[in-house]
Order: structure tokens, then C-alpha cells, then sequence
């Protein structure tokens, strides 16, 4: 099994997929891109983004993401042991 999950965006949905799952939510409409993780958190990601040409430091939490989505997150989480970008 692979234990890497893969962030990306496209448009205004943000895409977090792994073992073949795809979650997508909505996110600014400013963000242009990802374009690294900073730290992996079971759940926390700290990530830099670029908004209107500006680096920034910013903060995703998966746990309420995926507890609205009624997935449980200790069991979708558990295996991640690291998060990439990945644009096709």
C-alpha cells in the first residue's frame, strides 16, 4: 500500500486524494497554485500557496473536512505518512 496522499487545486476546489479517494473542497478563488509541503500532521497540513503571485504560509485541517463528509478520519488518516503535490 502506499502511504502518500496528493494535494492539489484546480480552479476553486482544493483536491486532497489518496488510495484511490478524492476529496475536493471549495477553496479562495484567489489561490493559484500549491507548491509545497511544509509539514504533515495526521490531518494538519501546513502548506505554501501562491494567492495573486504572493508565497504564503497556509493552514489546512482535514479532520472537520472529512467528519462533514462523515469519514472517519482516524481510519481515512491513518496510513498517510506523507502528502505531495501533484498537478497532472
Amino acid at each position: 500500500m502506499n502511504n502518500t496522499a496528493y494535494l492539489s487545486n484546480d480552479n476553486r476546489f482544493t483536491s486532497f486524494s489518496y488510495n484511490n479517494k478524492v476529496i475536493r473542497f471549495k477553496t479562495s478563488d484567489k489561490l493559484e497554485r500549491y507548491i509545497d509541503i511544509i509539514e504533515w500532521d495526521n490531518g494538519y497540513i501546513v502548506v505554501t500557496a501562491i494567492y495573486d503571485g504572493i508565497p504564503t504560509e497556509e493552514y489546512i485541517d482535514l479532520i472537520p473536512i472529512l467528519n462533514n463528509l462523515c469519514i472517519e478520519p482516524t481510519e481515512f488518516l491513518k496510513n498517510i505518512t506523507e502528502v505531495k503535490i501533484k498537478y497532472d
